[in-house]
């Protein structure tokens, strides 16, 4: 009983670590902010790139060729996040987990003085380059700040803490959509003000990260650095008596001890990640592939088809409803689980996506339909935040071990950064040529997520880093001496592991 009794500060959430996640979750809120703030300027940066084609050349440029630097501008963010998400695992290696967070914020500097100045320089070059910066430093992050948040969250709030990064994205959406409002910062004077706005997140964070500790695991198992890992489990737990988490890395870093070096390509070539690695890559496309970047597409649309007057509110409202949903999936995740969650969102967002399509493609016929629209429009919004908007992220933090983490990491963000490139890039044609038949394609998208989630993802929650790698490990011996472990080991029955 005593030994129980000493476990329970352990659980305890203190002022300081709420601190830390709080610092690393503004990398979140910048992704959110820079991917929602470029739609409210359209029209002015539209008209921008004229009025400088004119200053330089005589003559403004085609329809064609104005729609072409402009898709330029929106699409290199996503190159961008491609590139930067790729880099995670040799920047946080070399680094540590606070100093690469430190790092990359010069990226955001860089980025916001380009697009700040645009205007003023007249040059739609240095909107393009400063998208371009800002997507490899969102990028970086959507891979920093899920595996720091996890490495010094306690295992019991590891979901939890977890879901705060998409938390971070959807407050910063919310922010950039009300922010972009004509009469507040989205006007044809301050757009660059607009832009240049990620700045003052970058500077907050700069000011606190050197208050932060570094990941105690990567402080005990990457630099063998017992005394300084003790220091900040100490305050980060509150209590003196960090033994167990002590004892749970050191194990960790003994088998990492016997292993190589985890690189990318050990990743794809090793039968030992192999599991792990298809799951962490299926989930980030089950968030891009959803449809949710389409349906905010359409939305617009859709509001507009009910009598709207001013859908950019109603948009705005599909952002509270995001917000609002994302912070329930945060009480939820250590209850109810991850992998159920991801379920109930998957199977939540299929039903909307077929109410979407029976409505708008009947709402000529009869139009009171186009308000089952607007309601399938929030339902799928709101089916998104309980699961594949934030269990995706941190998820891929506790299917790995401390060796392959970064790696895994790299790979996943990069699968994420891809597809969100190719929705943005072929949903537009895909809706000219389908019109709202296209999010049957995502039903159809969302009930084979569903089946891949039921039948080979497994519930890591309550479960070490170390417990889960071993599941893994005997799931993968198994396969290769033909048994069936791995299905046992991939249903939502699992024993809760190590306390």
């Amino acid at each position: 009983m005593e030994r129980m009794e000493g476990e329970k500060p352990k659980k305890k959430i203190t002022p300081y670590l709420l601190f830390s996640v709080a610092t690393a979750v503004i990398g979140s809120l910048q992704f959110g902010y820079n991917t929602g703030v470029i739609n409210a300027p359209e029209q002015k940066l539209r008209r921008f790139f004229q009025n400088v084609s004119i200053e330089r050349y005589g003559e403004p440029f085609s329809p064609g060729a104005n729609t072409m630097v402009w898709s330029f501008s929106v699409a290199i963010f996503s190159v961008g996040g491609m590139v930067g998400s790729f880099s995670v695992g040799v920047m946080v290696n070399k680094f540590g987990r606070r100093k690469s967070m430190l790092i990359t914020n010069i990226l955001a500097f860089l980025g916001a003085a380009l697009m700040g100045l645009s205007s003023l320089s007249r040059s739609f070059e240095m909107i393009i380059f400063g998208r371009l910066f800002i997507g490899v430093f969102c990028g970086l992050f959507t891979g920093l700040t899920p595996m720091y948040v996890g490495e010094i969250s306690p295992t019991e709030v590891r979901g939890a803490f977890g879901t705060l990064h998409q938390l971070g994205v959807v407050i910063g959406i919310l922010v950039a959509q009300i922010f972009g409002l004509e009469f507040l910062l989205g006007s044809e004077v301050l757009w660059p003000l607009l832009l240049a706005l990620t700045a003052i997140p970058a500077v907050l964070q700069c000011i606190l990260l050197p208050f932060c500790p570094e990941s105690p695991r990567f402080l005990l198992i990457n630099l063998n650095q017992e005394e300084e890992a003790r220091k900040a489990l100490v305050r980060l737990r509150g209590t003196e008596d960090v033994n167990d988490d002590i004892q749970e890395m050191k194990e960790e870093g003994m088998k990492m001890a016997m292993e190589k070096k985890v690189t990318i390509l050990e990743l794809f070539r090793s039968p030992l990640y192999r599991q792990p690695l298809l799951i962490a890559i299926v989930l980030q496309l089950s968030q891009q592939l959803s449809g949710i970047n389409a349906v905010f597409y359409y939305s617009t649309g859709i509001f507009a088809s009910a009598g709207v007057t001013q859908p950019i509110y109603a948009t705005i409202g599909a952002g509270v409803v995001n917000t609002v949903f994302t912070v329930v999936s945060l009480f939820l995740v250590e209850r109810a689980g991850r992998r159920t969650l991801h379920l109930i969102g998957l199977a939540g967002m299929a039903l909307c996506a077929l109410l979407m399509t029976i409505s708008l493609s009947l709402v000529k016929i009869n139009e009171s339909l186009s308000y089952m629209a607007i309601v399938a429009v929030f339902g799928f919004v709101a089916s998104f935040e309980m699961g594949p908007g934030p269990i995706p992220w941190f998820i891929v933090a506790e299917l790995f071990s401390q060796g392959p983490r970064p790696a895994a990491m790299a790979v996943s963000g990069f699968s994420n950064w891809t597809a969100n490139f190719l929705v943005g890039l072929g949903f537009p044609k895909l809706e000219e040529l389908c019109g709202p038949y296209v999010f049957i394609i995502f039903t159809v998208l969302l009930i084979g997520f569903f089946i891949f989630t039921f039948l080979r993802v497994p519930e890591t929650k309550g479960r070490t880093f170390d417990d889960i790698a071993q599941g893994f490990a005997a799931s993968a011996q198994s396969a290769q001496a033909g048994t069936s472990a791995t299905e046992k080991f991939t249903m939502s029955d699992l024993p809760p592991g190590k306390p």
